[in-house]
């Protein structure tokens, strides 16, 4: 490799729950995209920005793909069909603990009609829980799957293991360019969608509820507290709303006497006050909108 400064863009794509997001936040170095081990539970194209003295990977991390069963899964769908034209990679993830599967090869499909001249590398992910030999078995499963990839790199998200060889070789395949981010920006997300999600992210842990789609999360308001002494520091008060589809579900995000919106609003506070760098209220009301995700207008009211 020259010396030239190289910069670009890398989407990360694959079945929902194949590690795209934590491998984002690997590579980032700090929480960036949510990850929750529940299918679908990434929203909006979150940019991760890893920056080194001589390149610049700006990721682009994607809701997982999968046949759309209402007008939001189409949606979600059409976003990522948008990102996979726009990149000088893209990274298909396929984790080592499943099987290689029709979602797998659809994804590939889909992946070569949209994008049939962009570099593919195949990611083998949560190495971490399997043994040597399965990895050795589904990195030649991989090679099958995809034999017009530039390169198949097994990973570890949860223990780093490879992450830097992965940032080796998505950097040798972006082109000689300047830095699109200033030092240190990690990400193009305004703060409330990333509070946003950080709510929806605690939300959904633990949650046995069939779709995840069904919850929301929209920032209200978010403000500084006023007459606070220099001693007491700055506290940032936000005021979020979770919209859930039906009464059932709401029941099940406030859980029994609140106990369970409770335990969501500390988890949730702690990450935002990470990301601020300050003390933060929150305040959590959880509301039924029916349906929204087969409404256009609910859709874009609550940012779709």
């Amino acid at each position: 490799m020259t010396n030239e400064f190289r910069s670009g863009f890398v989407c990360l794509v694959g079945r929902p729950n194949t590690g795209k997001s934590t491998l984002t936040n690997a590579l980032v170095g700090e929480k960036v995209a949510i990850t929750s081990n529940r299918p679908q539970t990434t929203r909006h194209t979150i940019r991760g920005v890893v920056h080194r003295p001589d390149f610049q990977i700006v990721l682009v991390d994607t809701p997982g793909l999968h046949r759309p069963r209402t007008l939001l899964g189409k949606r979600l769908n059409d976003l990522v069909r948008d990102t996979y034209s726009d990149v000088d990679v893209i990274g298909l993830c396929i984790p080592a603990d499943e099987g290689i599967g029709p979602g797998d090869r659809w994804i590939h499909e889909q992946i070569r009609a949209v994008a049939p001249r962009t570099t593919l590398v195949v990611i083998v992910t949560k190495i971490d829980k399997v043994s040597k030999d399965r990895v050795a078995a589904q990195l030649a499963a991989a090679g099958e799957l995809a034999p017009d990839a530039a390169a198949i790199v097994p990973v570890s998200a949860t223990t780093g293991e490879q992450v830097d060889v992965l940032t080796g070789v998505f950097v040798e395949h972006l082109p000689p360019g300047p830095a699109y981010y200033p030092d240190g920006e990690l990400t193009d997300e305004p703060e409330e969608v990333l509070m946003a999600e950080l709510i929806r992210e605690a939300a959904l842990e633990g949650v046995r509820d069939e779709l995840p789609h069904s919850l929301a999360v929209v920032i209200d308001e978010v403000s500084s507290r006023e007459g606070r002494t220099e001693e007491q520091g700055e506290l940032i008060d936000v005021h979020a709303l979770i919209y859930v589809e039906r009464d059932s579900q709401k029941g099940i995000v406030i859980g029994r006497g609140g106990a369970r919106l409770k335990e969501v609003g500390s988890t949730a506070r702690r990450q935002i006050e990470n990301l601020l760098g300050t003390k933060v209220y929150l305040d959590l009301r959880v509301k039924v909108a029916k349906n929204w995700q087969q409404d256009p207008k609910q859709l874009g009211r609550l940012g779709f």
